[in-house]
């Protein structure tokens, strides 16, 4: 079963730390998110509260 891109139709970039303030994907992440296999997705997104600390500092 696929994974469903985290996206929340946002996307604006924060200039610091190169996340997605509404996905916390990178860009490259976003722009790769179709070719990647799920292992890659699941660690994407399982990865989102780390992410989401980096933003808040």
């Amino acid at each position: 079963m696929s994974i469903k891109s985290p996206c929340v139709d946002i996307c604006k970039f924060d200039s610091k730390t190169g996340l997605c303030l509404g996905c916390l994907r990178t860009r490259d992440e976003c722009k790769s998110w179709k070719k990647m296999k799920d292992k890659h997705r699941r660690k994407v997104i399982d990865d989102r509260s780390r992410r989401e600390a980096l933003l808040d500092r």
